[in-house]
């Protein structure tokens, strides 16, 4: 089995980095950073990001894993005190694999048709530093409602736990091929309405955001943030992509909701 890491970058991943390329490639695995049939992240939430994005062309072929060294590892399965252990499952035990849904995001131009598409594995956001962001919002080719605010977010089930949570949406359990419309401080007064709540959209519905005013966008994929002038419309819908996580133990979705938002010290 071909493997690669991505590691955080701090002492204590790279150090951790280190050993498990060393014992790995003992138990003659083979490292390869180009075509890894595991990708292995050492830090934290970011870091998985950062590897997700490293090889989101390789969706179908490479599965990933964390090791959780950072301040937030939801993504992340194991502890460093348990790298010894995740060294010799990995060379001795064959992985499960457990997918997750992603986010497509189309960007479009509004002259030349040129677009852009992007996976995102948390969410995409959509704000503007020129006042407030206005969009006309359609879902599945109707229009829904016009909508003025701070921002929009759209977020996968695994990604509802991430900025979603934060602006008030709610958490999706990510065997649902769902996507999630969340707003950001909107308008709403005697003259403009919008819905108010988070929307949960299925697979097969697709949400098209419209421009009605003119101006630049600040879109981040996940944590990377682009700045968009000429933007005809957003699409965001649940992509036919999933990301595969290998799994050597059973570590159930709402027991890493309560691990990372419930303190035992509360029970």
């Amino acid at each position: 089995m071909k493997f690669a890491i991505v590691s955080k970058g701090d002492n204590r991943s790279e150090q951790i980095m280190a050993t498990m390329k060393q014992y790995l490639t003992d138990f003659q695995l083979e490292y390869n950073e180009v075509e890894p049939d595991l990708v292995i992240s050492v830090g934290g939430d970011g870091t998985f990001l950062e590897a997700f994005h490293s090889y989101v062309h390789r969706l179908n072929e490479t599965a990933f894993i964390g090791v959780h060294t950072g301040h937030l590892g939801f993504y992340a399965d194991w502890v460093p005190d348990e790298v010894e252990k995740l060294i010799i499952e990995i060379a001795k035990t064959p992985f499960q694999i457990v997918e997750y849904p992603l986010l497509e995001v189309t960007i479009r131009a509004k002259s030349g048709g040129s677009e852009d598409r992007f996976l995102a594995l948390n969410e995409a956001t959509i704000k503007t530093a020129d006042g407030s962001v206005v969009f006309d919002v359609e879902i599945k080719g109707e229009h829904f409602e016009t909508f003025r605010g701070d921002g929009l977010c759209v977020s996968t089930p695994s990604g509802s736990t991430a900025y979603n949570k934060a602006l008030g949406g709610g958490i999706i359990h990510p065997s649902l091929d769902a996507i999630q419309l969340t707003e950001m401080a909107s308008i709403n007064n005697r003259v403009f309405r919008t819905i108010g709540s988070p929307l949960i959209l299925p697979k097969h519905h697709t949400c098209l955001l419209k421009p009605i005013v003119d101006r630049s966008f600040l879109i981040a994929i996940d944590h990377f943030t682009t700045n968009y002038t000429n933007v005809k419309s957003i699409q965001c819908r649940v992509a036919e992509e999933r990301i595969r996580f290998a799994r050597f133990r059973q570590f159930p979705f709402w027991n890493r909701v309560r691990e990372s938002f419930v303190s035992d010290d509360n029970n």
